[in-house]
């Protein structure tokens, strides 16, 4: 599905990510792990047009994505649900919801995918009426991630879910997305700092360091890894 190869971006003169290379299957878990300012969010906001590579592809299902805007990228169906959520917290959920149907597509198929949201996320249709600011993190985070879906993604990635939300609120979020990549077939890269956690959602994961990928492996493989294990997990 997603093959990047020899990426490299950052901002403006600053290189952030040096010849990167990772691939995503269908309906599989793919973590992006490491710690803060390693470059998780960079790749991953190169990936989706954000941020415009210094060289490299992004193929998508064939298609090349390098150069390519944000929409583009978006209609082709790569959604990113960002870090610290970014809703419209003065809107009621529904209406957040309704935020995330940008193509033709999303926008025929909204009130289906709405009930699907709810099916996964019941607490977003008994509080469909309320403002999103009033909810709890792990609340807004459950309306980030149903608003990203109303957008019929082939693609989710997960930016930090973890982020300031306690353990078993992303414990929920994650088993979601792993879920639907499984019974659905969504293909989820989860970005992440806590990889105990990511580890045990994923398929396969790479360690993003300094910039550059330090490793990759199946989620059994990097949960063995001596490095991983002393740099990361603190055994």
């Amino acid at each position: 599905m997603l093959k990047v190869r020899n990426l490299s971006s950052g901002y403006g003169n600053v290189q952030i990510i040096w010849d990167a290379s990772f691939e995503v299957r269908d309906g599989e878990v793919v973590a992006i792990l490491g710690s803060n300012g390693a470059g998780k969010t960079t790749l991953v906001r190169t990936v989706t047009g954000m941020i415009h590579p210094k060289s490299g592809s992004i193929d998508f299902d064939g298609d090349e994505l390098c150069g390519k805007p944000s929409r583009y990228i978006l209609d082709k169906g790569i959604v990113q649900v960002p870090e610290g959520r970014q809703l419209f917290t003065e809107m009621t959920v529904y209406e957040n919801l309704e935020m995330g149907a940008f193509s033709k597509e999303a926008k025929a198929k909204l009130q289906e995918s709405l009930e699907f949201v709810y099916k996964w996320f019941p607490k977003l249709k008994e509080r469909k009426s309320q403002a999103a600011g009033t909810l709890s993190g792990g609340e807004q985070q459950m309306v980030a991630v149903g608003r990203a879906l109303i957008g019929l993604p082939k693609l989710l990635i997960l930016d930090e879910p973890s982020l300031g939300l306690a353990p078993n609120i992303v414990d929920d979020i994650l088993s979601v997305a792993h879920s639907m990549a499984k019974e659905q077939g969504l293909s989820v890269i989860l970005v992440e700092q806590d990889i105990t956690k990511a580890l045990a959602m994923s398929d396969r994961g790479y360690v993003v360091e300094n910039g550059r990928i330090a490793l990759e492996g199946t989620a059994e493989e990097l949960g063995k890894n001596e490095h991983v294990k002393k740099a990361y997990l603190g055994i």
